[in-house]
């Protein structure tokens, strides 16, 4: 029998009763109408839905064949993107391949060095980052709908420089990926002058939804992750979280819990994991749920935090601050490896007692004490639970939360598809630069 992400509210359930579960109802039959007949707010982005159904064959071997190509020839692979442009590849690169991959031999990577550019405006960064890779032969996959997004353009300019010089023109044509726009924009007609093979952004699928999408799947192709492995797990999620009732869709179900805990006061959500290599993926969720959500002063905030290294920093205050947060917990059933723990003579650290045991069972019994401990402090706690750490499962549970983002969102009664507020910011930057 086939396992598949599972929702286990029960650490929750104290905080809410069935019955304003069963007046939810007829909100969420409504909310999943508006989704699949694409007629709510922001709907003509809303192409994700059934996107792991319909993404062309073809174009994911030609993504593969490219993947390949750079995996070959590149020693460096660098990703410019900022936002959902990055977030999506570069929580799956840091889930599904070696935690050091970077300190790796080519041997053992089988692939290039892989970095990341354009997500900031620091000089430091972009600096040490040259002094890494100058004397490498570097390939570039740049990502911007537009090509106009501050932080990547400026990445792009100083990397694409750094090429030209190497190799001239027709060698920095060769090493530099475009994932862009269809048929316009500054990055668009670039690519078409310079004669950079590109990928489309696809017009109906949002940045931080795009992670199914060659936005997120060029690089993983470079990475050495089996594409077809994510995007059967997307399949799998579509069938799955596509039922219109909670008891037998636990992404909308979700979605739902959480509506429920953000009107009695619990405004601030954290995703909690246990595993570190999901770091990123607590980044991208930020990014989806964030900018989803947050508007008209509404809206869940959402962060992200690290167990059981945050338990030693943050974790006072959630056990005993202010009572406006609940977690949900990221949880891995099947460990990717696994370590005993033996016994010493001496046993001075006073961890004998552990012997035989295992240190994933340290980290479970971990999550049961914490879990344990925050109900009984006042904090609500959700656990969610990922069968292993596989490119088929990242796949079904980038479609869970991208499926609970839209319910959630429409529930709050926000446009979960646009994100207004992120302009704000930029208008007043570029009028402080001075910009035409």
């Amino acid at each position: 029998m086939e396992n598949n992400i599972t929702l286990d509210c029960s650490g929750a359930e104290d905080y809410f009763k069935e019955h304003e579960l069963d007046y939810l109802r007829p909100k969420i039959t409504a909310a999943h109408q508006l989704l699949h007949n694409l007629e709510g707010p922001g709907s003509e982005y809303a192409g994700w839905i059934d996107w792991p159904l319909r993404f062309d064959q073809e174009e994911l071997q030609r993504i593969q064949q490219v993947g390949q190509k750079i995996k070959e020839k590149a020693e460096v692979f660098v990703i410019i993107g900022i936002g959902g442009s990055y977030l999506g590849a570069r929580s799956a690169l840091e889930l599904l391949t070696h935690s050091f991959y970077n300190g790796l031999t080519r041997e053992e990577r089988q692939g290039p060095e892989i970095y990341f550019a354009g997500h900031n405006i620091s000089p430091l960064y972009l600096t040490q980052l040259l002094e890494v890779i100058k004397n490498k032969d570097v390939y570039i996959n740049v990502v911007s709908k537009s090509g106009t997004t501050l932080e990547p353009a400026l990445a792009f300019r100083v990397l694409k420089s750094l090429i030209e010089q190497q190799h001239g023109k027709k060698g920095a044509g060769e090493r530099i990926f475009a994932t862009t726009d269809q048929a316009k924009g500054a990055l668009k007609i670039l690519a078409e002058k310079e004669g950079y093979e590109t990928f489309t952004v696809p017009d109906d699928v949002g940045g931080r939804f795009s992670v199914l999408t060659p936005v997120g799947l060029l690089p993983m192709a470079v990475g050495g992750i089996n594409l077809e492995e994510i995007m059967a797990g997307a399949r799998r999620g579509c069938e799955l979280f596509s039922k219109s009732d909670i008891e037998n869709n636990p992404s909308y179900l979700y979605g739902a819990i959480r509506n429920l805990l953000y009107q009695k006061g619990k405004t601030i959500e954290l995703l909690v994991n246990y595993e570190p290599s999901l770091y990123y993926f607590g980044e991208w969720w930020k990014q989806l749920f964030g900018e989803s959500e947050g508007k008209d002063h509404k809206g869940i905030f959402p962060a992200a935090m690290n167990f059981s290294t945050d338990l030693h920093s943050l974790g006072q205050y959630v056990q005993d601050g202010y009572r406006n947060l609940f977690l949900t917990t990221l949880w891995i059933e099947k460990p990717a490896v696994d370590m005993n723990i033996f016994e010493q003579e001496d046993n001075l650290d006073g961890l004998n007692y552990l012997s035989l045991k295992t240190i994933y069972h340290v980290n479970e019994k971990a999550f049961q004490g914490t879990a344990q401990a925050h109900i009984e402090g006042g904090v609500p706690n959700l656990k969610i639970s990922v069968p292993q750490i596989s490119p088929y499962y990242y796949g079904q549970m980038v479609y869970f939360f991208e499926k609970a983002c839209g319910m959630s969102g429409y529930l709050l009664g926000v446009n979960p598809f646009d994100q207004p507020g992120v302009e704000a910011y930029k208008k007043n930057m570029f009028k402080l630069l001075g910009k035409p």
